[in-house]
């Protein structure tokens, strides 16, 4: 920038030290971060289609059973991407390098994939569905997204043992919720799951990071999972009945893990008692 001096007006350009040129380092983007940042995009999609192919022509009184179903199955599958970006960018940053602004970009674009983009599936859930209430589903929508950000927020300066997450994480609750709204049962049910879901993501119950053979079993799932979205939005044969058991499959194993980490706390306890008796007669 050229800087005027008020006596000799005369311009003078100041000294740039020569390694000024290169970017600062807590600037620069790296693979991972990419990754994060696709992780965005595809939870901001999500939410576009949500808006344009369910909402918008609900509220235009449009019959688009077809395009809603188009539009839902799509906006479920940039979620069901997104995580998998999320899956990737740790990975890569851990094989490659991660820049400074790793961690705040991670916890940004899961806000927006799955505490956001989950949360307005379910408010939309309760404008267009016959049997939902709008309020009550509202109330649902926002326990989402404060469960998520509070799960985020003690992510990021709570230290827990290495190879577990404290707290169902937030794409597997995202999923969850979604599986939980596209199952359509009752209204009552429905709601109650997802509140459940939303208390799983801030509690202590201990759930594996998906590493080695887990990481390569999470990623055949979401796969599947796209595979049954796919077939329920071009209405294949039995596309439904695909839909239906991916989704009670979800909502299975996000409550067989509470049930086997609260059976592994008993029994640690319960030896933990029977050592502390036999230490005191000994």
């Amino acid at each position: 920038m050229t800087v005027i001096d008020p006596e000799t007006k005369a311009g003078w350009v100041p000294e740039v030290d020569e390694d000024d040129d290169d970017m600062p380092l807590s600037t620069r983007l790296s693979i991972a971060d990419t990754l994060t940042l696709a992780n965005a995009t595809c939870g901001f999609l999500a939410v576009y289609f949500t808006t344009t192919g369910v909402l918008v022509p609900h509220l235009a009184g449009e019959d688009a059973g077809g395009i809603a179903r188009h539009s839902a199955a799509t906006a479920v599958i940039l979620m069901l991407l997104a995580s998998v970006f999320d899956l990737f960018d740790g990975l890569v940053a851990r094989k490659l390098r991660s820049s400074a602004m790793g961690a705040e970009l991670d916890n940004l674009s899961d806000l927006i994939s799955f505490g956001l983009a989950p949360a307005y599936f379910v408010l939309v859930y309760g404008m267009v569905a016959d049997d939902a209430y709008q309020r009550v589903s509202t109330v649902a929508a926002v326990a989402v997204v404060l469960a998520v950000v509070l799960r985020l927020a003690r992510f990021s300066c709570v230290t827990v043992r290495d190879g577990v997450f404290q707290g169902m994480p937030s794409p597997f609750g995202a999923l969850t919720v979604i599986s939980v709204v596209l199952l359509e049962l009752p209204f009552v049910p429905t709601l109650l799951a997802i509140v459940g879901v939303a208390w799983l993501m801030v509690s202590r119950v201990e759930y594996p990071k998906p590493r080695g053979r887990l990481a390569v079993a999470t990623l055949v799932w979401i796969f599947i999972s796209m595979t049954c979205l796919g077939a329920w939005a071009f209405d294949a044969p039995n596309g439904q009945l695909l839909l239906q058991t991916g989704c009670a499959l979800q909502i299975v194993t996000a409550a067989t893990i509470p049930l086997f980490a609260t059976a592994r706390r008993v029994n640690t306890f319960r030896v933990g008692r029977r050592e502390a008796r036999a230490a005191a007669q000994g």
